[in-house]
């Protein structure tokens, strides 16, 4: 399917695969699409940008560069940062279309209807759209699909118009008339209200008049604030709704001088910000901030989860707005046609965001159209890579599923280091452009949306599993019932009965030496800090004390480690170090215990702060203590190992000391944590068919571990 994609300062338009429907979605063919020009324009221009520019706009994300460079070293941030910008964004967030397929706890929409669809992490320009419930709503009945996709800009002038509480009567001022300005203008008509407006453009104000606006102000007619006390019988505006975007502090300063006293100023645009406090100590303004389209907006748990506000209590949510933009235009309470400039098929996106860069006649309001749905739109969930390579002689030919940060900067830099085993076969990813864009970066035959492709693919030897957590063991089980070996990062499942699925497939087994290769990236043990430490404990003649200290760093609790998609730290990383533990000992474990805190503020959690105990048939005593409470400043990992009259200390895994024997210790600049190694060993596994590079009774027990901590965890709290 087509889709516009920002990159490098243009508009283009890219062939990526069709998203699939997931639970509490819906599948949309788009009929209409609408450009948001300011916000679209300016994502464009901040797109075109140098990566010094961008760097001092955005020093958050130096930071974080800086930090991987340490961690990961050069060339793999360089291959990070290579992929981000080489992938482009999507763009867009106001749409309508029709429902393909619907996903499951959705019981009110059917394929067939017709929708207008918000959000810019969803509601794309693009063919097909995948959209949460909350981010979706029926278009009422003879309403156009053209003037339906503008529903997102006509939800934002609704919330605007909402936040400044208009009473029948009042005079409001409307500072920009741009798209939402006049969008704001009909619906403080509609709300009984006079209104005045101003715009730099006067072909804009005279638009305005002719939609229902009560009187204009415009450029030439001097001092504009002067100008409302006139035609407000000196009082003053009721209230000023800022809908202008510049830079520039004047914008809001004359916002409040054109009130009345005890009036008040809602901001929707983006305007500078630099308050000066006469302008509004005196009269006692009331000044808002319009968040978007309204309440449930930046809410996850609205948005993706569909966790609706009661209505009894938030009256208006975005949803709500929604549906009630859509009503008034379809009862002729709100015009739209007259302000849509123009429409280009998709096929002509880059033209129709250049007709933006007209200084003379810049189009107010500009629609894409697409083609009507054809039989097998649906179904292109496969893009092949025209720099497509068949696969050399004994390469193993690989998946890559989940083409997310870790994976772009780890995984994939390590596959290509490691060409001469592996072949890099597809990229899957849920998000299409990213699919494709990794496809590209990296080299692979095809990228696709679909899981099952691969797995059907007789051409795909192993897949690499780097999706978020809960899929993990899902994932796992259909691969290895397809007969592919696979790679899965931690944690190889998240509860007891997805991990007792796993063993029963190998259990129930007829020929264990034909089935494929199972290996859980529990990375560490392949460093060259963990192996030598393995060799020089493996000839002892008692049992170790092992003392692992992690301070994890702090991740807000909203993240979604900390929700049913990460499963937690514990589950989600922890499992690490009881993995590291078990290769130690080499030992069944006999006994696990786990101690947390009980925060005293709702900012930390026990979940993250814990001490786990556990011991092993051979008598040795581990110990993990796992902690959000610490600094990044202090180091991040250290191990000791207490063991036949020796101390063996490991930093970060990039030091180990061994006090009380004549061996020399390791040191690296940056940390070795096993991860191109650990693709070797799996190469080698298949290749061999040999002994695999972590028994599948180790992967499981740590997992158990892991599930056991939890269970700790959760019986005290």
């Amino acid at each position: 399917m087509k889709q516009v994609l920002i990159k490098q300062g243009q508009a283009i338009v890219e062939e990526i695969p069709a998203p699939q429907v997931e639970p509490g979605t819906i599948l949309v063919q788009v009929d209409h699409s609408c450009i948001s020009i300011g916000t679209e324009i300016s994502g464009i221009k901040a797109s075109g940008l140098p990566l010094w520019k961008r760097a001092f706009k955005q020093p958050e994300n130096v930071k974080k560069v800086i930090q991987f460079v340490a961690t990961q070293g050069i060339t793999k941030t360089r291959s990070l940062v290579k992929g981000k910008l080489s992938s482009g964004n999507p763009t867009g967030y106001s749409a309508a279309g029709i429902v393909l397929e619907v996903g499951e706890s959705i019981d009110d929409l059917r394929p067939g209807d017709l929708v207008a669809c918000a959000g810019a992490q969803c509601a794309h320009h693009a063919e097909i759209i995948r959209v949460p419930r909350n981010l979706t709503v029926p278009v009422p009945d003879k309403l156009d699909l053209d003037v339906a996709s503008t529903v997102t800009l006509g939800a934002i002038a609704l919330q605007g118009v909402r936040r400044a509480q208009p009473t029948l009567g009042e005079t409001f001022m409307v500072i920009g008339l741009g798209i939402l300005g006049q969008f704001t203008v009909q619906l403080l008509r509609a709300n009984g209200c006079r209104v005045i407006g101003t715009d730099l453009d006067s072909e804009r104000i005279h638009l305005a008049l002719d939609m229902g606006m009560n009187k204009g102000v415009f450029p030439e007619d001097g001092n504009d604030i002067e100008h409302v006390m006139r035609l407000t019988d000196g009082i003053g505006a009721d209230g000023v709704i800022i809908t202008a975007a510049t830079s520039s502090d004047m914008v809001v300063s004359t916002a409040f001088k054109m009130c009345r006293k005890k009036g008040r100023v809602v901001l929707v645009g983006d305007v500078g910000l630099n308050l000066n406090r006469a302008d509004f100590y005196q009269k006692e303004l009331d000044f808002f901030i319009s968040s978007s389209y309204g309440p449930g907006r930046y809410d996850n748990n609205y948005e993706e989860k569909g966790l609706d506000y009661p209505a009894a209590y938030v009256r208006w949510t975005e949803n709500r707005n929604m549906a009630e933009y859509l009503r008034l235009v379809a009862e002729g309470n709100i015009k739209v046609k007259p302000l849509i400039s123009a429409i280009y098929p998709i096929e002509q996106a880059t033209a129709a965001y250049d007709s933006f860069k007209n200084d003379t006649a810049k189009p107010l309001m500009v629609l894409l159209s697409y083609p009507k749905i054809k039989e097998s739109t649906e179904n292109v969930r496969v893009i092949t890579n025209s720099f497509t390579r068949s696969s050399g002689s004994g390469q193993i030919r690989v998946a890559v599923v989940g083409a997310g940060g870790f994976a772009k900067g780890m995984h994939l830099p390590n596959l290509q280091e490691l060409s001469d085993r592996f072949c890099l076969h597809a990229i899957v990813s849920r998000t299409g452009h990213n699919a494709t864009a990794t496809a590209k970066q990296f080299g692979a035959n095809y990228a696709t949306t679909d899981y099952e492709q691969v797995l059907n693919d007789p051409e795909v030897d192993a897949v690499l599993i780097a999706t978020r957590h809960n899929l993990h063991a899902s994932m796992v089980l259909k691969a290895l019932k397809a007969g592919k070996h696979v790679l899965v990062e931690k944690p190889l499942a998240l509860t007891q009965e997805e991990l007792n699925y796993i063993k029963d497939f190998y259990a129930s087994a007829s020929f264990s030496d034909s089935l494929p290769v199972l290996l859980t990236g529990f990375n560490r043990r392949f460093s060259r800090y963990a192996i030598s430490i393995y060799d020089f404990i493996k000839r002892r003649s008692n049992p170790m004390i092992l003392n692992y200290r992690m301070n994890a760093g702090y991740i807000p609790l909203d993240h979604w480690v900390h929700t049913e998609e990460g499963g937690g730290r514990n589950r989600g990383e922890a499992c690490h170090i009881y993995d590291l533990f078990t290769y130690f000992t080499g030992a069944k474990v006999v006994t696990v215990n786990a101690q947390a805190i009980t925060p005293s503020t709702g900012y930390y959690s026990y979940s993250d702060n814990f001490v786990a105990t556990m011991t092993f048939e051979d008598g040795s005593v581990a110990t993990l203590t796992y902690t959000a409470l610490g600094t990044s400043e202090y180091p991040k990992e250290q191990m000791e190992v207490f063991v036949d009259g020796k101390v063996l200390v490991l930093n970060d895994f990039k030091r180990l000391n061994v006090v009380g024997a004549k061996v020399k210790g390791l040191e690296s600049k940056s940390p070795d944590k096993g991860q191109k190694e650990e693709l070797v060993e799996f190469a080698r596994a298949i290749k061999q068919g040999s002994e695999w590079p972590i028994p599948l009774w180790q992967q499981i027990q740590a997992t158990e571990i892991a599930l056991l901590v939890e269970d700790h965890l959760r019986s005290v709290h």
